[in-house]
């Protein structure tokens, strides 16, 4: 079968319902993971989604910080948060699925952004920043990846030089560090991860997720960083078919700084 997975930080999900609406009818994942929902888990529009087909729904969601969401089309079987740094953020939801795409598993992640200085001993953000990702390198390495499994999400490192509008300008800046690029080197290693959206463009050329909302003219500017992941088992490598960045997602009515990410794999 064919099989897609959707992700985006949608930075609200019920301020941008409509445009995650739209994106469902246009696009018809069979999965989207959302990141930074930012609705505790009452509030979330689950008849919305349901409406468009997604009645399965599994979210770890807070009030008005982070929140993760995962919604399909097809049955799922289980589902897991897991909680990062004993911070009790809701940062992380996994889930397997039944149906046609019986026992793949989806991690669906938003590591925290990390604050402007890149310096754990005075940011204390940083600080959770690289915590965080040490902590996947740990469950990664103790729980080797078995069989089937995605990993998808705001990451919120953009680890290549390609991976930003600028390497000499960005080193230094939280999100390109090389301290960030080489911990996520080290997470995606202990999976071990395939990174899916690589195997269709090469990595010296650009490849951008996110643009910033301070841009006059973000479009024009094009001074973007790819924060946003997917990634793979070995045992998919060779199944991932297709991927697209939504880019003109990004030029929408009251977008998220963000724009979806979609891969297409052959299950």
């Amino acid at each position: 079968m064919r099989f897609s997975i959707a992700t985006w930080n949608i930075n609200s999900v019920r301020l941008r319902i409509d445009i995650v609406a739209r994106f469902l009818e246009e696009q018809r994942p069979d999965v989207l993971c959302l990141q930074e929902t930012k609705c505790p888990d009452a509030q979330f529009p689950f008849a919305d989604f349901r409406k468009l087909g997604y009645e399965h729904i599994a979210i770890n969601g807070q009030k008005g910080y982070h929140g993760v969401a995962i919604a399909s089309r097809l049955p799922i079987t289980a589902s897991a948060p897991r909680d990062f740094c004993a911070k009790g953020d809701s940062r992380h939801m996994s889930v397997t699925l039944g149906g046609a795409a019986k026992g793949l598993t989806i991690h669906n992640f938003y590591v925290p952004a990390g604050g402007d200085e890149p310096d754990p001993a005075i940011n204390d953000k940083f600080a959770h920043k690289l915590a965080f990702v040490d902590e996947m390198t740990a469950w990664f390495a103790a729980e080797p990846i078995a069989g089937r499994a995605i990993l998808v999400g705001d990451l919120n490192i953009a680890p290549l030089e390609h991976d930003v509008w600028s390497h000499k300008a960005l080193i230094k800046v939280v999100s390109h560090t090389p301290i960030e690029v080489e911990k996520l080197g080290r997470a995606q290693a202990a999976g071990p991860w395939v990174d899916a959206l690589r195997k269709f463009v090469p990595a010296q050329e650009k490849l951008y997720t996110w643009w910033s909302y301070r841009a006059a003219d973000w479009d024009k500017a094009d001074k973007g960083r790819r924060l946003d992941h997917v990634w793979v088992s070995p045992a998919l490598g060779d199944a991932v078919k297709s991927m697209r960045v939504f880019r003109d997602v990004r030029g929408w009515p009251r977008p998220s700084d963000h724009a979806p990410v979609m891969v297409e794999l052959a299950l």
